[in-house]
């Protein structure tokens, strides 16, 4: 006798249990049949005639969309659109890309009255005013940052330190100092300035704009070597706003360097004198080169002595020697404005130490 699930004729020979059994293991949840792309028409859909037997389903229709999948949409758009706020608005962008102007420097060659005498060389400082002078990076000290204007006390105290930074780098560094080489120097100038900065090292002359002792303090490695490591420095910094976006600081230094003749030869060989240089240097901050850690170096005034005014210092410096006399002015001729109208010197005060005025005090020496 037949089951209630099995037909009227009985299950088939030979299948166990009946045709329920060969199709057990297939089995069609609701979440399945829901989830198909294909859907067949209902029998009343198929009476009234429609042309197909089945409709294809569409997976997410916009009105149902799973709420996941929205609430994942808004999160990236939301990400995108600060990105982009971000670095349109970022922290150090100025609102308009500023000009860097060149550096224009000037040089006052202090020529003694005679020849330059020797100073003792265990103490060659002891009757000079930079006998009172601290030596090396010690007597570059800052003044305490505070806040200027628009800027920050830490942008105040990045300037400051990016100016320390080049005044150590360009007027102290023995390796730089006696033409070796500059890239610490190098590394520290506005990126608009570079070209004029690799010029002036690579075809210094002597016009204003590319002298490379307006950079740094140069000397000539086959005339005069340092006696002394320890270079005496004393001098003041002030820092001022001077637009919306730059910061100005004004760096003013008097620098002492006992030197001797590199080749042992001249009036006095062996003998120890002192070269002094004093650097009046204008440096400029705008927000992207306190970002990148540069400056713009636009004007450096320098009196250097004891040198000849006929010397040509673009290059190096090179200065006189312990008993070595200055020469006179080279002849210049004002109707030929094809050339430099000549060097600008001036009268060196205390010809036996070779010091012009310190920066505390007025400067005696008048072209």
């Amino acid at each position: 006798m037949a089951g209630p699930g099995d037909p009227p004729e009985g299950a088939p020979e030979g299948v166990p249990g009946g045709g329920e059994d060969e199709y057990r293991s297939v089995v069609f949840d609701e979440s399945f049949v829901r989830a198909a792309r294909i859907q067949e028409y209902s029998a009343r859909e198929r009476l009234e005639g429609t042309s197909r037997a089945v409709r294809v389903r569409h997976m997410w229709p916009v009105a149902g969309a799973p709420r996941q999948v929205l609430v994942l949409v808004v999160l990236i758009a939301v990400a995108f659109g600060t990105a982009i706020y971000l670095g349109i608005r970022h922290p150090y962008s100025s609102s308009a890309p500023t000009a860097v102007e060149p550096l224009r420097s000037t040089l006052i060659r202090l020529v003694p009255p005679g020849p330059v005498p020797a100073v003792n060389a265990t103490a060659p400082y002891a009757n000079d005013p930079a006998a009172r002078y601290r030596a090396g990076a010690g007597g570059v000290p800052l003044p305490t940052a505070r806040r200027v204007g628009d800027f920050t006390e830490g942008q105040v105290m990045q300037a400051l330190g990016i100016t320390q930074e080049y005044l150590v780098a360009s007027g102290l560094d023995p390796e730089a100092l006696t033409g070796g080489g500059v890239r610490a120097v190098r590394d520290l100038v506005d990126p608009g300035q570079v070209d004029q900065f690799d010029r002036s090292l690579s075809a210094p002359a002597d016009d204003g704009l590319h002298a490379a002792t307006g950079w740094l303090v140069r000397l000539d490695p086959a005339v005069v070597r340092l006696a002394d490591q320890n270079v005496r420095v004393a001098g003041t910094v002030t820092v001022a706003q001077v637009s919306d976006d730059r910061l100005e600081v004004v760096a003013d230094h008097t620098f002492v360097y006992a030197v001797q003749s590199a080749a042992g030869t001249g009036p006095a060989p062996g003998a120890t004198s002192l070269f002094t240089v004093r650097r009046e240097m204008r440096f400029r901050f705008d927000r992207d080169d306190l970002r990148d850690h540069h400056m713009e170096l636009v004007e450096a005034d320098i009196a250097a002595g004891p040198l000849s005014c006929a010397a040509g210092d673009a290059d190096y410096f090179r200065p006189l020697l312990a008993g070595q006399a200055p020469q006179g002015p080279t002849a210049a001729d004002p109707h030929d404005r094809e050339r430099p109208a000549g060097a600008v010197c001036a009268a060196l005060k205390n010809g036996a130490a070779g010091s012009p005025a310190t920066p505390s005090t007025p400067s005696s020496a008048a072209p």
